[in-house]
C-alpha cells in the first residue's frame, strides 16, 4: 500500500550542477537546491569533467544541509534516497552516488539508482498529472529522443539522435558565432531578433524515421560563416541564429506531432535542458493548439538539471519496489528505465 506521506531525497551530479531535493509523494517539492558551475566552465567553452567533479565534492555537504533545512526535515524523516546513476560524466556521477550510498548506509535508508533522462521526463509530474500513454520529447545537451510511454515507468525509445544532439549543435554553432558558453540561450535570444533568411537543410532521414541528425546542419552553418568571410560578405548573426533555430525546431516539432498521432497518445511532455528554448516552446504550443493531445511544458527551472526531477522519478521506482545495493556504481551508459 502506498505511503501517502513518502519523502524521497534526490541527488543529481551528472554534469555541472550539484543538486539535492526533497519531494513528497513524487509531486510536492519541499526543497530543490541547485549549485551551478557555469561560471567556472565558461572560460573553457564547455564542461571540464575534472573541474566539475571537484566542485561537486566542495558543494555536496553544503547543498544537502541546505535542502534538509529548507524542507524542515531530518534524515530520519526520509523514506528513500534517489540518486542519478547515469548517464553523465563518470567522475561527476561518482560524487553523487557515493554520497547517496554513505547516507543510505549511515541512516539505513533504501537506495534507488535513477536514470537521468527518466528524471527529466518525470520533472513534468511536478507540474501536471501525467496521463498514459504519453510521448516525451527529450532535448538536452547530450540527448535528443522521442520516448513512448505506454504506462507509468515504462519507456520505449522510438527515435534518437544519430550524431550531434540538439544541445551539442547549439553549443557548436554558438562557438562559430563567438557566443559564450552555454550557447543555447544566446542562440535562442539572437534568433528572436533575426529573420529566417539563410537557407539551411532539414535532416528528415528515411521516410517514417523518428531519429534525429543535426551534424549536417551544424556543418552547414559553419560553412556558411566561412564562405561569407572569404567573400567579405556581411552575415547577420541574428539571421543565421534564426535560420538555424528554425531548422532544428521544425524537425523536432514535425516528428513529435507525427509520432503523437501514430501512437495515439493522450499527452506529450517536453523534457531536458533545451526544453527551456523559447522558440521550441512556442512552436510546440502552436502545433498542439486545438489538438486533443495535451501538451505539458515544464517551467524553466525544471528543464535544466535539478534533483527534484530525480526524486520524482525515484518515487516511481521506490513504489515499484526497486532497491539498489551498496555496490551501486556510476554508469555513464545506463539504458533508459526505472
Amino acid at each position: 500500500m502506498e505511503n501517502k506521506n513518502e519523502l524521497i531525497l534526490g541527488i543529481e551530479t551528472s554534469c555541472d550542477e550539484t543538486a539535492v531535493a526533497i519531494v513528497r509523494n513524487g509531486k510536492e517539492v519541499l526543497a530543490n537546491v541547485v549549485a551551478s558551475q557555469i561560471e567556472s566552465h565558461k572560460r573553457f567553452g564547455g564542461v571540464v569533467p575534472e573541474i566539475a567533479s571537484r566542485h561537486h565534492v566542495e558543494q555536496m555537504t553544503l547543498i544537502l544541509e541546505e535542502a534538509l533545512d529548507e524542507a524542515n526535515v531530518t534524515m530520519n524523516d526520509i523514506d528513500g534516497i534517489a540518486v542519478t546513476e547515469g548517464p553523465g560524466l563518470v567522475g561527476a556521477l561518482l560524487i553523487g552516488v557515493n554520497t547517496a550510498k554513505a547516507l543510505a548506509f549511515a541512516h539505513q535508508k533504501p537506495l534507488i539508482g535513477t536514470h537521468h533522462i527518466a528524471g527529466h521526463i518525470y520533472a513534468n509530474q511536478l507540474v501536471a498529472e501525467l496521463t498514459y500513454p504519453l510521448l516525451a520529447l527529450v532535448v538536452s545537451g547530450g540527448h535528443t529522443e522521442l520516448v513512448y510511454m505506454p504506462s507509468e515507468g515504462e519507456f520505449e525509445v522510438i527515435g534518437e539522435t544519430r550524431d550531434d544532439a540538439a544541445g551539442e549543435a547549439y553549443d557548436k554553432v554558438a562557438r562559430t558565432l563567438h557566443l559564450p558558453y552555454p550557447g543555447g540561450p544566446h542562440i535562442d535570444r539572437l534568433a528572436a531578433e533575426g529573420e529566417e533568411s539563410v537557407p539551411l537543410p532539414r535532416a528528415w532521414l528515411e521516410k517514417g524515421s523518428y531519429d534525429f541528425s543535426f551534424s549536417g546542419l551544424k556543418s552547414a552553418v559553419i560553412n556558411t560563416v566561412h564562405n561569407a568571410k572569404q567573400r567579405n560578405e556581411e552575415l547577420k548573426p541574428e539571421d543565421l541564429a534564426a535560420s538555424f533555430q528554425a531548422s532544428v525546431v521544425e524537425v523536432l516539432v514535425t516528428k513529435t506531432l507525427r509520432a503523437a498521432k501514430e501512437y495515439g497518445v493522450k499527452q506529450v511532455v517536453l523534457a531536458g535542458g533545451v526544453a527551456a528554448n523559447k522558440g521550441l516552446r512556442s512552436s510546440l504550443t502552436e502545433a498542439f493548439n486545438g489538438s486533443e493531445t495535451e501538451l505539458v511544458i515544464p517551467p524553466l527551472y525544471y528543464c535544466t538539471d535539478n534533483a527534484a526531477m530525480i526524486a520524482a522519478a525515484g518515487t516511481i521506482a521506490y513504489r515499484k519496489g526497486k532497491r539498489s545495493s551498496l555496490q551501486l556504481n556510476a554508469n555513464p551508459g545506463l539504458e533508459l528505465g526505472i
